[in-house]
C-alpha cells in the first residue's frame, strides 16, 4: 500500500506506535523521529473569480540519529515500513560521514506537557463549498462597489509527533484557517487578513468590509516626496517587521554567530521602553502548538523587555553551546529558517492609546496599512530593512486622514524606528506569517516619529 499521500489523520496512538516501532529498530546510539502530517483545502480567487480549488495532503517523517557526537538527518514522505527503514539507514550513513559536533550532548529527555486545545472539528470539516460561499459573499460585496477582489482561503488539519530513544513521546493535532483578501480598482487597493486554529474566530464579513473600505479610500492617490514622516503602522505593517526580526535576530544561532541585532547586547536598551516583544506557543490568541521539533515543551520567552534586549530562543544544540536549556524553539530541518531556532508565535505588548488618539496626535504624517517586498537582510546587526507600502497609504494632517498617496519605499533600521515609538494601540490583531502555513504575530498599531521613506514606487 502506498502511503505517500494521506487524506486522514493518523491519530495519537497510531502515529506514536509507528515512530516508536521504527526508533526501536535503530542501530544508532540515539535516535529521534518526527512525524508531521497535514491535509489542507485551498481556494484561491482573482479578478473576482475562483481560479483554484484544491486539497493537498502530505506526511513527512524526519529521522535524526547520533553516533557519539556525529549527527545525521534524513526524511521520507512515506509510512511504508521499508521506506522508513531506508530513510533511517540514510540518516545513519550521513552521521558516519560527519565531523563530531562538539556541542551535542543528548537528545531531549521526556517532560510533562499539559494538553492544550489546538484542534477544532469545525475548522477541519470546512468544505470547498463553504469556502466558495465566503468568497461568493466577498465578490458580491465588491461588485456593489464596482471593485474586484483577490486572495485565498485555506482550511485544514494537521498532526505532529516526536519520539526519541530516551523515552520522549509527544503528539499534538491541530487545525488552522488562513484568509487574506485584496480589493482592487484601477487606482486603489485595500487589504485584510486573519488566521486562527478556530474558524469561528474569523470574522469574514468584517475582513471583507475592511478591504473594500480601504480600497474605496485609497482611490486617486497623489504623489508625495520621500522623507521623514511620523507614521501610524497598522498591525499588518508591524507584523512583517517582527517576522523579519524573528528570522534574522531572535534565534540563538544568529546570536552566537554575531549576525543578530541582539549579539553582544543582552541587557542593553535597544528600543523605546514602550516595546516588549515575546514568543509564547501557549497563548490561544496566536496559533499555539505546545512543543517544538525536538518534542521540547515551548517556553514563553521575553525577547525585548521594555526596550531592553532580554533573551534569545534556543534548541538543544544552541543551548548546549551557551550552557542554556532549550526554550522549545527547535525547527524542522529544511524549512524557511534552515533548522535554526525561531519564533512561531510572536507578540508585542499592547499600549494604552485608541486609534483615534494616535491619529489626533499627528500634525502631519502617514497612515500605513501594510508593507510588501520587505528585505531584512541589508544589515542584520542593525535590523536595517527596506520595503514598500501597499494597499492603503494615507496622508494625515492635523489629526485627520486627508487623502491617499502613492506608494513609497522605506529604508529604516527597525531598532532605531522602535526607539522612536510614541504611542501603541491597546487593540491587537493576529496576522499570519507571510508565505507560511504556520506561525503568527499578535501585534498592535504603532505611532513612530520620523520614519524614513527613501523613494517612490511605480506600483
Amino acid at each position: 500500500m502506498d502511503n505517500r499521500l494521506q487524506t486522514k489523520m493518523l491519530g495519537k496512538d497510531k502515529a506514536l506506535k509507528i515512530l516508536t516501532d521504527i526508533v526501536r529498530k535503530s542501530e544508532a546510539d540515539q535516535t529521534e523521529a518526527v512525524l508531521v502530517g497535514n491535509s489542507e483545502g485551498l481556494t484561491r480567487f482573482g479578478e473576482s473569480v475562483i481560479h483554484q480549488s484544491m486539497i493537498e495532503s502530505n506526511i513527512r517523517v524526519i529521522f535524526r540519529v547520533a553516533l557519539g557526537k556525529k549527527l545525521g538527518i534524513a526524511s521520507v514522505n512515506s509510512l511504508n515500513l521499508e521506506d522508513l527503514k531506508k530513510s533511517l539507514q540514510s540518516a545513519l550513513q550521513i552521521a558516519r560521514l560527519q565531523k563530531e559536533n562538539p556541542y551535542f550532548e543528548s537528545f531531549p529527555a521526556p517532560e510533562e506537557i499539559p494538553d492544550l486545545q489546538t484542534y477544532y472539528p469545525e475548522t477541519a470539516a470546512y468544505s470547498p463549498q463553504q469556502r466558495a460561499e465566503i468568497i461568493r459573499q466577498a465578490i458580491q460585496r465588491a461588485d456593489s462597489y464596482g471593485f474586484r477582489v483577490a486572495g485565498a482561503l485555506a482550511t485544514g488539519e494537521g498532526e505532529m509527533a516526536v519520539v526519541n530513544s530516551r523515552g520522549l513521546s509527544v503528539y499534538q493535532p491541530y487545525t488552522q484557517v488562513r484568509f487574506n483578501i485584496t480589493a482592487l480598482t484601477s487606482d486603489g487597493s485595500g487589504y485584510a487578513t486573519d488566521t486562527s486554529r478556530n474558524i469561528q474566530q474569523i470574522d469574514f464579513s468584517q475582513l471583507i468590509e475592511t478591504a473594500l473600505e480601504k480600497c474605496s479610500n485609497s482611490r486617486n492617490p497623489f504623489p508625495l516626496e520621500p522623507g521623514f514622516y511620523d507614521v501610524i503602522l497598522e498591525p499588518p505593517a508591524v507584523s512583517i517587521l517582527l517576522q523579519w526580526m524573528g528570522h534574522i535576530g531572535f534565534g540563538a544561532k544568529s546570536f552566537q554567530e554575531g549576525r543578530s541585532f541582539l549579539s553582544g547586547r543582552l541587557g542593553e536598551r535597544i528600543t523605546s521602553s514602550f516595546i516588549t516583544i515575546y514568543d509564547d506557543g501557549w497563548d490561544l490568541a496566536g496559533v499555539p502548538i505546545t512543543f517544538d521539533a525536538e518534542g521540547v515543551r515551548k517556553k514563553k520567552v521575553i525577547l525585548i523587555d521594555k526596550g531592553v534586549a532580554a533573551n534569545v530562543l534556543y534548541d538543544t544544540l544552541t543551548g548546549a553551546r551557551d550552557h542554556k536549556p532549550s526554550t522549545g524553539h527547535a525547527m524542522l530541518s529544511g524549512g524557511f529558517h534552515g533548522g535554526e531556532p525561531a519564533p512561531l508565535n510572536l507578540f508585542m505588548e499592547p499600549g494604552e492609546a485608541s486609534f483615534s488618539e494616535m491619529l489626533a496626535s499627528i500634525e502631519r504624517g502617514l497612515l500605513i496599512t501594510r508593507f510588501h517586498y520587505v528585505n531584512g537582510l541589508l544589515d542584520t546587526r542593525r535590523a536595517l530593512m527596506t520595503g514598500m507600502t501597499r494597499d492603503g497609504t494615507f496622508l494625515v494632517e492635523e489629526g485627520k486622514i486627508k487623502k491617499p498617496i502613492q506608494n513609497l519605499r522605506f529604508t529604516e533600521g527597525i531598532l532605531d524606528a522602535f526607539s522612536r515609538v510614541k504611542k501603541i494601540s491597546r487593540e491587537r490583531h493576529r496576522i499570519g506569517f507571510w508565505g507560511s502555513e504556520i506561525g503568527a504575530c499578535v501585534v498592535p498599531a504603532l505611532l513612530i516619529q520620523g520614519f524614513h521613506f527613501t523613494g517612490k514606487t511605480s506600483t
